[in-house]
């Protein structure tokens, strides 16, 4: 058995409309921004109106799309079940991993980091 845990929802947007995305979606959902100092590509809303949290990442010129972060206490596990229901592996990090949901939507498989992990995550049996 292991847990899981919708962490984030993130918007994908090229370079050249990151910046007007990012004030929209601040402004949208009454929030400030914060850019992540180890990976600047990240800029997270900070104290969004709801839960799961929302972030932003500069994708350079990909097209614009949304993927999700998925927290879980066993990434192996996780990747096998969510490839067991049709997704496909797409990219393999030291820490994570990114899958293809069978719509070709994005999901991100990472250890889990949030302090509320224990009393927010599902069970999976």
């Amino acid at each position: 058995m292991h847990r899981i845990l919708l962490r984030e929802v993130v918007i994908d947007a090229p370079t050249e409309t990151f910046a007007a995305t990012r004030d929209f979606w601040a402004a949208a959902l009454l929030t400030g921004t914060r850019q992540l100092a180890d990976h600047p590509e990240f800029t997270a809303l900070e104290d969004p109106a709801s839960l799961p949290l929302v972030g932003l990442q500069d994708i350079g010129t990909d097209g614009a799309r949304v993927h999700l972060d998925l927290e879980t206490d066993d990434v192996p596990a996780e990747v096998a079940r969510l490839v067991g229901l049709g997704a496909v592996e797409v990219a393999r990090h030291a820490s994570w991993v990114v899958l293809r949901d069978p719509a070709g939507l994005l999901v991100c498989v990472l250890p889990a980091e949030s302090a509320d992990f224990a009393t927010r995550a599902r069970t999976v049996s």
